[in-house]
């Protein structure tokens, strides 16, 4: 492997037809390519999608309050009930690996009547009452000040976290925002934090059109008493929320005295079931990926096994010279496995460097992009791992490619082989 001489007549006997030579390592090359780009495209588009759920906590549920659909205990079908707080505790006493219950309530949207004024201007914000815990299951980051706290809670203070939105129509370009006021439905409330949403795509924009105040505040500022709009619920990392989620209708169905067999009465979105659905669809893309890749790589490889065999029957008189002259079957063998080899080597690896160069140019290309135009696709990738197993193919490959031909090759006996025009 290491004489020159060896290497002299590889270079000698793939060179001897170019044209022939390249068009043989083109199969192997393009094979190599399209496993590259496909395994790198899928981890782009999983990249992109997995953005947006970027600072989102997905072992995550969403659960509301509908209309009831099966009378039980003597009310009616079509009854309308509400979350309360006693719920939440309930729900916290019951089911120890529940990380995050947070009630939430709403008021208005960013598209209604105006309901937020701060001197001459007025503009329509959607008001969320929560808890502090919140900022842990939506993506949001605080440039300004804080989010809501526990003593906020407590103390029920009139305090309120704005988006960068609501400050775009509410305040001038360079005017200080913490430690003003604004009035909502009538009500000032003191601006402690300034938030920017961390969410892309088509709801971005409205997302930094939000006010958040205090859950308690919010209940008692706008009539709300104890009633709950809805409620976030987070589970423990050990435990997925797909799995505690038949307990917590459960208890809400008894609270609330709902039909068990009611399915229609609580509305629930199951994020970490949907994103698990995600990430299967991933999984499939990959081995499609690495299937259409395999199947092109393997005719690659038969091409070179088919070359090889007329280049083997091409040099049957010098191989039975060389038989003739002592060389082992061994030597024979190596020789052609060594050519096979060393061309589905090099055309393989300069598969991988082009498509390496590809996926950089397409990179620096995504990274020049302003931020949040491109929501569905970054940085697409490949593992340095699945460079290694490729390279343990393009061997795989040229042995399986170069045997055949090495079998036949050994098999010439030097007389007929002498005999051979």
């Amino acid at each position: 492997m290491f004489k020159k001489d060896n290497w002299d007549e590889i270079l000698q006997a793939l060179t001897a037809n170019p044209f022939r030579t390249i068009l043989t390592a083109f199969g192997v090359f393009w094979g190599i390519f399209i496993l590259v780009i496909l395994l790198a495209a899928g981890n782009g588009l999983e990249n992109g999608i997995k953005k947006g759920f970027d600072g989102i906590a997905t072992n995550t549920m969403f659960m509301w309050s509908q209309t009831t659909s099966k009378a039980y205990k003597g009310l009616p079908k079509t009854r309308r009930y509400d979350f309360r707080n006693s719920d939440v505790a309930a729900l916290k006493a019951a089911l120890p690996d529940l990380l995050y219950v947070s009630p939430r309530n709403q008021l208005g949207d960013f598209n209604g009547t105006n309901n937020v004024v701060r001197g001459t201007k007025t503009s329509s914000f959607t008001i969320y009452g929560d808890y502090p815990e919140l900022i842990k299951q939506q993506p949001m980051d605080i440039i300004k000040g804080r989010f809501v706290n526990q003593q906020d809670i407590q103390e029920k203070r009139k305090v309120a976290v704005i988006g960068k939105g609501v400050i775009s129509e509410l305040y001038g370009k360079e005017e200080e925002a913490i430690g003003t006021y604004v009035k909502i439905n009538g009500i000032n409330f003191m601006v402690v934090g300034v938030y920017k949403s961390k969410q892309q795509g088509g709801n971005a924009e409205q997302e930094q059109k939000n006010i958040f105040i205090p859950f308690t505040t919010f209940q008692q500022s706008f009539n709300y008493g104890d009633k709950v709009g809805w409620m976030a619920l987070t589970a423990k990392d050990e435990t997925s929320i797909t799995e505690l989620k038949p307990k917590i209708l459960e208890i809400i169905k008894s609270l609330h005295s709902i039909n068990p067999t009611d399915d229609r009465a609580v509305g629930n979105f199951d994020l970490y079931e949907q994103f698990n659905k995600v990430q299967s669809l991933f999984n499939i893309l990959k081995v499609i990926a690495y299937f259409v890749g395999t199947l092109v790589l393997i005719s690659g490889v038969i091409g070179i096994s088919n070359i090889m065999l007329i280049v083997v029957k091409e040099r049957t008189k010098e191989i039975g010279i060389r038989r003739a002259l002592g060389a082992t079957p061994g030597a024979i063998r190596g020789q052609i496995l060594s050519e096979s080899i060393f061309l589905t080597i090099i055309s393989g690896m300069l598969g991988i460097a082009v498509a390496t160069g590809i996926i950089a140019l397409l990179n620096l290309a995504l990274d020049s992009m302003p931020p949040g135009e491109n929501t569905m696709f970054a940085n697409p990738s490949v593992d340095l791992g699945v460079v290694f197993v490729a390279l343990l193919i393009l061997v795989g490959s040229g042995l399986l490619a170069g045997f055949i031909p090495a079998q036949t090759a050994i098999n010439v006996k030097p007389v007929d082989a002498l005999r051979t025009e």
